[in-house]
């Protein structure tokens, strides 16, 4: 006989389902989500199981954002539970949902709750390994950092869609980046552009070595591209010219900002990572820093989580389904998606630096470039990946450090 406890989780409650493996609903109740109510679910099962004892105790809940964390930590955690073998998942909503789409009923919480244990009744389920606290700590900077580098990325395409406004060709004149300190400077500063294209060469050149302390090689050469740039592009009138210009400035102080912040979480995430022992395996890879390394064990937490590589692969959406029907069956499957985005992220990421730095990868991502005609570079990056995640398998697993392959 098994105990069976379903939890739709919101910010606010926990409805609880509390169910036996023969469908006999034992009870229904709406608990609020806190310590209090945790404890309540939990005297619940002990009171239960006192009377059966049960062979299994398993509580289910939906992934819902920050809100299933605390409850399945406190029961997953607690000693007295723990005794008695509990078994605590968290399942992707999505499994859920679609079990749940093959009844027709009322979408309420209280269903919610009975359809999640009903569902646990099947053991089509994984039980969720808590991590440890370094691995959730280095997760919440991880995650965080992912953030940041999403919001970098628009507010950069931002900033050049209005930079377009203002000088439109300079993005194709300039040898560096107009991401750099010294152009995002001297493109917010009170100069205008006329006031830029028309001074010496020689004064510009200056201007730019003062302004980037010395960094450019060459900046006489840079001072021509910028003047060009400035004399082929377009004209604004003086209020279009402003309004630019408050909007350039604004997106320039947010860059600079949000790259200062990735940067201290950088240090922090350098800082705790030294903590754990797995992550020497990972920067044992020629490319693989501490940022990237975290963010990969940050996700995966310890290996013993997953049967073998396949299953980390299919976790983190580096996965393509199969499509077959009879004597037919397809060449072209589209990649699922549906995994851990912040680990497919870092691993992806990972595997872009490491090509760097391994032939055998670069050799790898080449093969699989050169097969299609049409989305090479991303087709080939994810392949790649999928291959990086037999690595990482192998190395966290044997607690071994890398050793280079032998091309053929």
């Amino acid at each position: 006989m098994k105990l069976l406890v379903g939890i739709d989780v919101s910010s606010e409650k926990l409805d609880t389902c509390f169910l036996d493996s023969e469908d006999q609903i034992l009870l229904e109740e709406c608990i609020e989500n806190s310590i209090v109510g945790a404890s309540k679910i939990k005297n619940y099962i002990l009171k239960f199981h006192k009377h059966i004892h049960y062979e299994r105790i398993i509580v289910g809940m939906e992934s819902t954002s920050v809100y299933s964390f605390h409850p399945a930590s406190f029961l997953a955690q607690d000693q007295e539970l723990k005794a008695l073998g509990i078994e605590v998942s968290v399942i992707n909503p999505k499994i859920i949902s679609r079990f749940k789409g093959m009844f027709d009923e009322d979408k309420t919480d209280s269903i919610d709750a009975y359809r999640i244990a009903d569902f646990l009744r099947f053991d089509r389920f994984n039980v969720s390994i808590h991590k440890e606290e370094q691995y959730l700590a280095l997760q919440r900077m991880t995650r965080s950092r992912y953030q940041l580098i999403c919001q970098l990325t628009e507010m950069k395409q931002h900033f050049l869609e209005n930079l377009y406004y203002k000088c439109n060709t300079l993005t194709k004149e300039l040898d560096t980046s107009v991401f750099g300190a010294t152009i995002m400077e001297l493109l917010t500063d009170s100069l205008s552009l006329d006031e830029i294209a028309n001074m010496p060469l020689e004064d510009l050149a200056f201007l730019l070595q003062e302004k980037g302390r010395g960094r450019f090689s060459n900046p006489t050469k840079l001072a021509k591209s910028l003047s060009k740039a400035i004399r082929d592009s377009y004209r604004l009138g003086k209020v279009m010219q402003d309004s630019v210009d408050i909007v350039l400035a604004s997106y320039a102080n947010m860059i600079q900002a949000t790259k200062k912040q990735i940067k201290i979480i950088d240090k922090s995430i350098q800082s705790l990572i030294d903590t754990l022992p797995d992550a020497k395996s990972l920067l044992s890879i020629p490319g693989v820093g501490p940022v990237y390394a975290a963010g990969i064990l940050a996700e995966l937490g310890q290996i013993d989580r997953f049967e073998d590589e396949s299953k980390i692969a299919k976790y983190a959406g580096l996965y393509w389904k199969r499509k077959q029907s009879g004597n037919y069956e397809s060449q072209r499957t589209s990649m699922t998606k549906t995994g851990n985005r912040y680990l497919r992220y870092y691993l992806v990421e990972a595997t872009a630096s490491v090509m760097r730095n391994e032939p055998v990868y670069r050799e790898y991502y080449l093969k699989k470039y050169n097969e299609v005609p049409k989305n090479q570079h991303k087709r080939a990056l994810v392949l790649t990946a999928r291959k990086f995640v037999r690595l990482v398998d192998v190395l966290l697993r044997n607690h071994q450090l890398y050793a280079p392959e032998r091309s053929a």
